[in-house]
């Protein structure tokens, strides 16, 4: 088989990583099928006319990721792993009725238990390992901030946040299809502090916010805190929310505000096509409802592109896009941000009156590290690396949960939501895995109506290691046991 013919191997990259994701790709096109022999490190060599040792490595990293395997005395081969990977969930439901929401009483106590230090293994928190970090980098930029505007770091800030990290901001939302000044952004305490500003700026206690279902439990936190009821939209795992019904309550006037994730969301991963977007974004302008848009994984497609966010289609500043730098960056800074729209004087002045400013010395460090090449090269290893990770974590699932799990498939982000079969109590299998050491988030901690009591949401930013690959197994048999 010729396969060097498709190679375009990038020269700014690692060669033995581009032979590596040349073969990858072959055998997601179903060129190389599951089980089947691929080219000797001779043969691949004289095709692609890169060394042995280059194939060698290539190969090396493949056997890694779980993609290929060795046969003594035989070869390479395709690992057949498709048995393996579970059928995707189906488009959840819409709930009928707006919901009052109270549950920060429960998410409080499970999101503590799945953040606790000393887990043996946290699959809870949806936040990436100290070791996917530019900790040191950041650290000595920290310290060289403070030392350079001792004055500035001690003082109060203004109330948009610091200049020169406003404008890195604005600089970077490009790559997103929008068109920022730092005039347009205020630096928020984490992207938890920007949900809350937008909240308040574009609704009323009472007032009706259209979510997707299962949605991230931090929505519904803020959403109770402001008094706010919350209308679960049926969601598609791959798509996003569903806009038929969407349109529907916009159209009826159910609906105040729209609070979703179109990038990666939190916890289903999918991600929203341009179209859908469009779509999206048209039928909120002619309701005139304003979208508050989570872009917190917009960085992190496993492919090159990076989804466009739908503030890019704004016309009528109607959409209050916001992130921070906790997915991919520095989470213990609580460094956000906030591009509110039509709403800036309002949300400056909510922002004065929760928080005043944002800590400096943080600021200072992110506007350094992302005013040269650091962040591109930094994401661009994240990507490969939790696009890996989540490989093999959907294969593991497959592998050690009951028959009938189903698995999303993300295309970015770190987030894999499980559906177990009707029967299982993942509050009950939390309980006993954290005996272990072993956390999780079970799956009604994702809705206001205490849905999902048979899903889980498992936190794939962790190193690979026997210790996962044994805490899913776990986490599968409890499962399996609640089925007998």
């Amino acid at each position: 088989m010729q396969l060097g013919k498709r190679l375009d191997i990038q020269t700014g990259g690692t060669l033995y990583r581009s032979v590596a994701d040349h073969i990858e790709s072959l055998i997601d096109e179903g060129t190389l099928a599951p089980g089947s022999r691929i080219p000797s490190l001779r043969r691949l060599s004289k095709q692609l006319s890169v060394s042995l040792s280059t194939v060698g490595e290539a190969y090396r990293l493949l056997e890694d990721r779980g993609v290929i395997e060795t046969r003594p005395q035989s070869g390479h081969y395709v690992r057949l792993v498709e048995r393996s990977i579970p059928e995707e969930p189906t488009r959840t439901e819409s709930c009928d009725q707006p919901a009052t929401v109270d549950a920060a009483k429960l998410i409080e106590q499970w999101v503590n238990e799945a953040s606790r230090p000393g887990l043996v293994v946290p699959l809870g928190a949806a936040v990436p390992g100290p070791e996917f970090l530019p900790t040191a980098r950041l650290n000595t930029l920290l310290a060289r901030a403070v030392r350079r505007d001792p004055i500035a770091s001690q003082s109060y800030d203004s109330i948009p946040g610091r200049y020169e990290l406003r404008a890195q901001i604005a600089r970077r939302a490009m790559d997103a299809g929008c068109s920022l000044s730092p005039d347009d952004i205020v630096i928020t305490t984490g992207a938890m502090e920007a949900i809350s500003l937008a909240l308040r700026v574009v609704t009323r206690p009472g007032d009706t916010v259209a979510i997707e279902t299962p949605t991230y439990h931090g929505f519904l936190q803020a959403l109770e805190s402001l008094h706010l009821k919350a209308l679960e939209i049926s969601t598609d795992p791959r798509e996003g929310i569903c806009l038929d019904r969407l349109e529907e309550t916009v159209s009826g006037g159910e609906v105040a505000a729209c609070l979703l994730v179109p990038s990666f969301g939190n916890p289903l991963g999918h991600n929203m096509s341009e179209q859908h977007r469009q779509d999206l974004y048209e039928i909120l302008s002619h309701g005139d409802v304003p979208l508050i848009e989570d872009d917190t994984y917009g960085d992190l497609p496993y492919e090159d592109q990076r989804p466009r966010a739908i503030k890019a289609w704004d016309r009528g500043g109607r959409v209050l896009l916001l992130s921070s730098f906790s997915k991919a960056l520095a989470p213990g800074y609580r460094v956000g941000w906030i591009a509110p729209g039509r709403y800036m004087d309002a949300v400056r002045r909510a922002k004065f009156s929760a928080s005043m400013a944002t800590a400096v010395p943080t600021q200072m460090a992110i506007a350094d590290y992302l005013s040269g090449s650091a962040m591109d090269r930094h994401l661009r290893g994240l990507r490969r690396k939790f696009k890996d990770l989540m490989r093999r974590m959907i294969v593991a699932v497959g592998e050690s949960f009951p028959s009938g799990t189903r698995v999303t498939r993300p295309s970015g982000g770190y987030v894999l939501w499980v559906e177990l079969p009707e029967g299982v109590d993942t509050f009950q299998i939390q309980a006993e895995a954290l005996k272990e050491g072993i956390s999780f988030i079970p799956g009604p901690i994702f809705s206001p109506a205490g849905k999902y009591a048979n899903c889980l949401r498992l936190n794939g930013a962790v190193t690979w290691s026997p210790e996962v690959e044994r805490a899913i197994q776990r986490i599968g048999n409890l499962a399996e046991h609640q089925l007998r």
